[in-house]
């Protein structure tokens, strides 16, 4: 036992009648980096919230480092040197980098001196950590990538010696996980003990030493991970073997659906964020758009959803123009068969103080099948959520159910299901299956091919670069704003990462 850093014994949690961890048993190793997957729902997150305190099990022991302890609060959690960076960062976005490490850790020295302290502390740890990060930056300012070394720097300062991450590389581009993987090595060899939760699982394989797999709240193997594999992994998750690869036959282009002529669109500061962007999207095509996070692909699909104001350029839809550049109106864009499935579910696809089936029918509220003339027919919305939960294998099944209480991927399934089955003419879609887990991600897939094959223009935005390469029959690349090239599929992932650089876009436009 000298060498176990947690050990969870028995541990049970229900919420009302969602059953979320059923006598789950969990040992991890001082020193290793263990990952917990599992699909969407399979209570991966609830047990590390058990773990740090957010909630309290209905039964069970938690162990550290051979000691039992009641973990009541996160600051219980943090006394015995458990930290936890979440999925959706814990930082005041107005704040210095250095105020948020010491926010609610202050020195209770007089202030002044009590930064002082705190500055050469977090010097100290990014230099030993390879975390380095200007300590007097706005957190708004920086990258989401820096923004994540923030936070593990919050727990290192708390004197974390077990560190819980939560889907960490779901916001950061293939660069960013890269490195956050190197930090994780590097942390591991410093001692730290690291709990991993991901639904990535060549990242688990790349990363971890043991990864345990959940399903429906229960824990239902634990490999070393030099002997499992991906597709081992894959079928524990999801109970079934899981086709890990897209299969589609090929295209049949029909006529352009979708139209963009040298669009540029400026942002709320004045700077150039699309810069003269011009393609077509044709029926029964799709076609993708590389790149690395905040090169222009986030404006420009809100640019062609009707939801940001345009500088210059026009935008046509089914051969008719859309007035992108004037008083754009997402809700007559719907009308004439554009669907758009946002990058970002919270802000932007979701209210997520609302009930699923609200959420089901947000933007088409005003149809006639929801709506008795004034009043919206309830029985009717939660009849058609239903069905789609059904449909999509939305966890829990539960239109009654407040969206926020729903995980990250099922929150997506809610969005998709109510963009597809609108039956449009042209879906634009970013970040498909950001947060998704293996199982929903072969499932979402396969409805983007079929959408395509029923002859549906399809224009996809993925900073997966094999998610793209996967699913397009034509890739764009975007680099600062611009096309910068097109390829077709079969290119490499390094003559991509090169357009997605910058650099062979360069050259191209040189001749």
């Amino acid at each position: 036992m000298d060498d176990v850093a947690i050990e969870l014994r028995g541990i049970d949690k229900s919420f009302g009648l969602v059953h979320a961890n059923k006598n789950i048993n969990l040992k991890v190793r001082k020193g290793t980096i263990h990952g917990i997957v599992g699909e969407n729902g399979a209570g991966k997150s609830t047990l590390m919230s058990i773990l740090y305190g957010f909630y309290q099990a209905d039964s069970g022991k938690i162990l550290v480092n051979g000691k039992p302890v009641a973990i009541r609060d996160p600051n219980t959690a943090i006394s015995v040197g458990i930290g936890m960076v979440h999925q959706h960062f814990m930082l005041v976005e107005n704040f210095t980098v250095l105020e948020n490490v010491m926010l609610g850790a202050e020195d209770n020295q007089i202030l002044n001196k009590g930064i002082a302290k705190a500055r050469r502390e977090l010097k100290r740890l990014e230099q030993e950590y390879a975390l380095e990060v200007n300590p007097d930056a706005l957190i708004e300012e920086l990258p989401v990538g820096l923004q994540q070394r923030v936070e593990i720097l919050k727990a290192l300062y708390r004197k974390a010696d077990i560190l819980i991450l939560d889907e960490p590389t779901g916001v950061l581009t293939p660069a960013e996980a890269d490195h956050l993987f190197r930090i994780l090595d590097q942390l591991k060899a410093q001692g730290k003990t690291i709990i991993l939760i991901t639904h990535k699982l060549r990242e688990i394989m790349a990363i971890t030493d043991e990864v345990s797999v959940m399903r429906r709240g229960e824990m239902v193997a634990t490999r070393t991970t030099r002997e499992t594999s991906v597709e081992e992994l894959a079928e524990l998750m999801v109970g079934r073997r899981v086709l890990l690869r897209v299969e589609k036959g090929e295209s049949r282009p029909g006529d352009v659906k979708l139209a963009v002529q040298g669009l540029t669109v400026k942002d709320s500061r004045g700077v150039t964020m699309v810069d003269d962007v011009s393609f077509e999207v044709r029926a029964g095509e799709i076609v993708g758009i590389a790149g690395v996070a905040g090169n222009g692909q986030s404006e420009l699909l809100e640019a062609i959803a009707g939801i940001r104001k345009v500088t210059a350029g026009t935008v046509r839809l089914n051969g008719r123009p859309a007035d992108v550049a004037g008083r754009a109106d997402p809700a007559e864009l719907r009308s004439r068969g554009l669907a758009h499935v946002p990058e970002d579910r919270h802000h932007v696809g979701l209210v997520l103080k609302f009930e699923e089936s609200e959420n089901a029918i947000l933007g088409y509220h005003r149809d006639p099948r929801y709506s008795n003339g004034v009043f919206l027919n309830i029985d009717a919305i939660r009849r058609d959520a239903e069905e789609k939960i059904g449909k999509y294998d939305i966890r829990p099944p539960n239109a009654r159910l407040k969206t926020a209480n729903f995980s990250g991927g099922n929150q997506q399934k809610i969005v998709l299901a109510r963009e597809m089955e609108r039956d449009p003419e042209v879906l634009i879609i970013g970040q498909p299956t950001r947060g998704v887990d293996v199982g929903a991600i072969e499932f979402i897939h396969k409805r983007i091919i079929e959408m395509r094959d029923q002859g549906k223009a399809v224009l996809l935005v993925s900073v997966e670069l094999d998610e793209i390469r996967s699913l397009s029959d034509r890739i764009l690349v975007m680099f600062a704003g611009r096309i910068v090239g097109e390829r077709s599929p079969e290119a490499t992932e390094g003559e991509l990462g090169l357009l997605m650089a910058g650099v062979e876009g360069r050259r191209e436009a040189a001749e």
